[in-house]
């Protein structure tokens, strides 16, 4: 009976034991590669809403967002109508935010045109690739995101066709559009890169999800942008935290006014007869 005791005992025990709730570790601190010309302080309110994309990714709703594929030879060809949006994102890719911004687009069945800076692309090869084979547009914009206002005609040429080639390495697809960093071009600049068949990607709407502001302004912002012009190229960029947090709730208003999703798809431009010929 002793020995029955001693046993039941140590049973017991191990059972007990077993069914402590077992510590998980902190979370590791946010150690990222950014870059650092142009990411802005996270504000504390991001990791606040930070679980909000992962509770709407099992929204099942059937959506009606996508609109048509644009297929353009130049920036001449860039004409949307009314109540169309091109959606594109700067200065990724990065991890843990440029892969919800993904998640997003494909649970409302959207696509993006993503310009990349060629250090990023270079830093984050399988996350580019990921981008490219869900069927996004893929851009650059120049590899260290320089201002080519400040620099050389021949030097900045050389950081856009370096840009370029670092981001056709890393997503396995051919670069045909690009965006001047800060939005600083010039007549010569945007004609050479014409003359290597890359389309410039404007800009209609700036949300300014680089300020250290709240998911709802950015939202609001862009909008509020939006419903002046009524259509347009809507910057975002996808290494922001904010800006991932906040695009559900962006791509559900769309959707809920009646805003179509455009996909952007390039098309060399063919050669005149007379000059095929030859």
């Amino acid at each position: 009976m002793h020995r029955f005791a001693f046993l039941s005992s140590l049973i017991l025990s191990v059972a007990l034991a077993g069914c402590q709730t077992t510590k998980r570790p902190a979370p590791s601190p946010d150690t990222t590669i950014k870059t650092s010309s142009i990411v802005a302080q996270e504000g504390s309110q991001i990791a606040e809403t930070e679980g909000r994309l992962t509770q709407m990714s099992h929204d099942t709703r059937p959506h009606h967002l996508a609109g048509r594929t644009l297929t353009v030879a130049s920036g001449h060809d860039l004409h949307l109508q009314d109540k169309e949006v091109i959606l594109s994102f700067d200065d990724g890719p990065i991890p843990g935010r440029t892969d919800r911004v993904l998640a997003t687009l494909d649970q409302f069945g959207v696509k993006g045109a993503f310009m990349m800076v060629g250090e990023m692309a270079e830093l984050h090869p399988e996350l580019a690739r990921k981008v490219a084979m869900e069927g996004n547009t893929i851009g650059s914009h120049t590899y260290r995101h320089d201002n080519l206002a400040t620099l050389a005609f021949d030097m900045a040429m050389k950081e856009i066709t370096r840009g370029a080639a670092a981001v056709t390495k890393a997503t396995g697809v051919d670069v045909n559009f690009f965006r001047f960093p800060y939005l600083a071009d010039s007549h010569k600049l945007r004609a050479a890169v014409a003359m290597r068949d890359m389309v410039v990607m404007d800009v209609d709407v700036d949300s300014k999800d680089y300020l250290n502001t709240s998911p709802a302004t950015i939202t609001k912002r862009t909008m509020d942008l939006l419903h002046r012009r009524g259509r347009g190229i809507i910057l975002m960029h996808d290494i922001h935290n904010r800006t991932a947090t906040m695009l559900p709730t962006l791509l559900s208003t769309l959707e809920a006014e009646g805003y179509k999703v455009v996909t952007l798809q390039f098309e060399k431009p063919t050669a005149p007869a007379e000059m095929a010929s030859l």
